[in-house]
This record gives structure tokens, C-alpha cells and sequence, in this order.
């Protein structure tokens, strides 16, 4: 009776560090993405740059495009 009390003791010890290293990591991943810009804009990008970017997704027509790289001259 007593090898059972003791892997009961054991399972609860690590149920309980899974379950606290789970909650740190969620915590954690939610924090550090406060702020953060998205990876598809870059850290230096220029205002042609961007509209460039936003023409080439289909984003703006070309007419836009034409009239916004005029405006950036």
C-alpha cells in the first residue's frame, strides 16, 4: 500500500509542474508578442517600399499605385 501512496505523490507532483510550466509558456508567448510588428513588414521599410509591397498583393490598382508613387516624389 505504501509503493502506491508514494507513485500517487510522484504523478501529482509532476501533474502539478506540467501544468504550472504549461500556464508560464502561454503566459509567457502572450506577452512577448505584445508589441511586436508582423514579420512581413520588416523593421526599415520606405513609404515606396510599402506601396510597392501593397501593389504587388492586389491590394491598390495601378491607378493608385501610379498616383501614390507620384505623391512620394
Amino acid at each position: 500500500m505504501m509503493g502506491f501512496g508514494m507513485f500517487g505523490l510522484i504523478f501529482m507532483i509532476l501533474a502539478w509542474g506540467v501544468l504550472i510550466a504549461l500556464a508560464l509558456w502561454v503566459v509567457g508567448n502572450l506577452f512577448s508578442q505584445v508589441g511586436r510588428r508582423p514579420a512581413s513588414t520588416g523593421d526599415h521599410l520606405t513609404a515606396r517600399q510599402v506601396v510597392e509591397m501593397r501593389y504587388a498583393r492586389g491590394e491598390i490598382t495601378r491607378e493608385q499605385y501610379e498616383l501614390m508613387k507620384q505623391d512620394l516624389r
